[in-house]
Parts: C-alpha cells; sequence; structure tokens
C-alpha cells in the first residue's frame, strides 16, 4: 500500500495462538464421572456396607472407563484429525467428536484457517549494493492436512524459512528504486516463489506483505534531499507554465483591446473604479479623444518637417 516512508508501521507483532484447543476433556470428564458415580453407588448398595468389595469394584470400573473414555476426541469446526495408528496413516477426520483407540491411535489436529506468520527482518543488498532490513508477514493456509502433517516435519518452521530465502533472493536482483516503488510487484513474485514450493507440502499462500523497509541513515538524508530537490523543481516548472500562460493572455487582451476602443475605455473606466474612494489618492482624468488629437497633430507635423528639405532643394536648383 505517495511519500517516503521508510518505516510503515510499528515493529509489534501480536503472536497468534498455536496449537489445539482441546474441546474434548470436558466432554471426558463429563462421560467419565456420571458411570462411574452411578457403578459406585450401584456397588456400596449390591455389595452392603463391606468397604473392600464396593471399593475394588469402584476403582477398577473407574480405571478400565477412563481408559475407554480417554480416546474421545472434538475437533473444532476448522480443525482437521490426523489419525495414525500403531504409525501408519489411518485417515483425516473431523469437524466434530471422533474416536481414537487407546494407546493404538495418535492423533495430530491441523488448523485450516488461514494463517498469519511473520518474517523476521532479513539483511539484504539490493541490485545497486545497497543495505537494507525487510520483514514481513506471510498469510497461507493448509489446503492438505494428510500431506502438510506427513511431508514436512514443522510446516511452520518450513513455510517461514523458505519466505525468508525467497525475499532475500527478489530483493538482491532488484534496485533501490525498485524496492521502493514496485512493492505490490515484488510481494506478488515472492508469493509465486513460495507458493510453488510449498503447494507440495499441502499449504496455499494467500498472500504475502512486506511491512518494514530500514535503510542507512545517510541514506534516508539524501533521499530527502532528493525529494525536496524534486518538489522545488516542479513548483519552478509550474510557475514559468503559469507566466507563460499569463503573458499569453495579456498580449491576447491587449490585441483585443487595440482593436476597439470601446474596450479599451471599458478597461480604463474598471481602473478607476478600482482605485476606490481613498482621500489619498489624487485620479487626474485626460480625454482619450485629445489624446488622439495631439497623436494626430504630431504625427502631421513629423511628416511636414521631413518634406520641407526636398521642397527648398527643389526652390534652389531652379
Amino acid at each position: 500500500m505517495s511519500q517516503i516512508q521508510l518505516s510503515l508501521s510499528p515493529k509489534v507483532f501480536a503472536e497468534p495462538q498455536h496449537g489445539h484447543t482441546s474441546l474434548g476433556r470436558p466432554l471426558r470428564g463429563i462421560l467419565w464421572l456420571i458411570p462411574t458415580a452411578i457403578v459406585a453407588l450401584g456397588a456400596y448398595l449390591f455389595f452392603g456396607p463391606e468397604p473392600p468389595l464396593a471399593l475394588i469394584v469402584g476403582i477398577g470400573f473407574a480405571l478400565v472407563w477412563w481408559i475407554i473414555v480417554s480416546g474421545v476426541r472434538v475437533a473444532a469446526q476448522w480443525e482437521k484429525g490426523v489419525v495414525l495408528r500403531l504409525g501408519r496413516f489411518l485417515g483425516v477426520r473431523g469437524p466434530g467428536i471422533l474416536y481414537i483407540v487407546p494407546f493404538i491411535d495418535y492423533v495430530r489436529f491441523v488448523d485450516m484457517r488461514v494463517l498469519a506468520l511473520n518474517i523476521p527482518s532479513q539483511k539484504v543488498i539490493t541490485k545497486d549494493n545497497v543495505p537494507a532490513q525487510i520483514d514481513g508477514v506471510l498469510f497461507f493456509l493448509v489446503s492438505n492436512a494428510e500431506t502438510a502433517v506427513i511431508k514436512i516435519q514443522d510446516y511452520r518452521f518450513a513455510i517461514a524459512q523458505y519466505a525468508q530465502a525467497a525475499l532475500r533472493d527478489v530483493v538482491g536482483g532488484l534496485s533501490l528504486d525498485e524496492l521502493l516503488s514496485e512493492r505490490q510487484q515484488i510481494q506478488q513474485q515472492i508469493g509465486k516463489i513460495v507458493e510453488e514450493r510449498i503447494k507440495e507440502w499441502g499449504m496455499h499462500v494467500d498472500s504475502i506483505r512486506m511491512l518494514d523497509i530500514e535503510m542507512p541513515e545517510d541514506l534516508k538524508r539524501m533521499m530527502s534531499r532528493q525529494a525536496s530537490a524534486e518538489r522545488e523543481k516542479r513548483a519552478t516548472i509550474t510557475k514559468a507554465e503559469g507566466d507563460k500562460l499569463a503573458a499569453v493572455n495579456l498580449a491576447a487582451a491587449a490585441e483585443i483591446m487595440a482593436r476597439s476602443m470601446g474596450a479599451m475605455q471599458l478597461r480604463t473606466l474598471q481602473t478607476i473604479d478600482g482605485l476606490g474612494p481613498n482621500p489619498s489618492n489624487t485620479v487626474v482624468l485626460f480625454p482619450a479623444e485629445l489624446m488622439e488629437a495631439v497623436k494626430m497633430f504630431a504625427q502631421a507635423y513629423t511628416a511636414a518637417k521631413r518634406q520641407e528639405p526636398a521642397g527648398g532643394a527643389t526652390g534652389a536648383s531652379s
């Protein structure tokens, strides 16, 4: 997601919730407690007040029933349970209640929601040898619970390491200007590289976002001066273009007023009206017709002066 901002967000990352939420523990407790209490009461009523027999029956039933009940599991709506029997894959179950054979089966719950994984700050060097530190966040989801559990030891750790390597490879082939101006393309390129690899692990990349881009302080100052000079350049060009346009418009207006005496007089009246009724202003009105007469007289006098030498020379020669 412009102005140059080298730190786009604070380095505060909320830790997401990891692991399976045990929803089956309360259910197992209820399933064990109620039958055990009924059997203990029946044993007491059947065997009478003799404590050893009733106690032995109650304890034995409690242990056997607990082993049976301990296989009850509850998978949340967003979870899938990968069941292994004696180490071999048995199936994927859930969501809801599922049962595994105690001491024989093993179940691992996989969160199928979109997960967020922080990419720690990575030190990279761009193509034009500028050092930078970049961190981001990866959004992904597990599309195949069986593959994610069986083919990869820890898919969270594996995808984090691969995303870091892809980020360094992509940024290392770009210049600093490309890094700052083409964030969206860089994120899409990193996501495509990671997606091509992790789809074999049963996962899918939703998106990758670059959060912070940190560079040396001297480089930040130089970039700030460059941006300031660029803004001054644009301001000077804009002012020059405005002055040029104003001059063109003034020339066109002067040409129109030169062709129309009424337009000139109207402009003169507007200028006089703009002076305002201020006692410090002294306005002297000079008729335009008188100015034209003086101008015509001056032209006639000049023409006569030019003809006199020619006439005198003709008289002398005759």
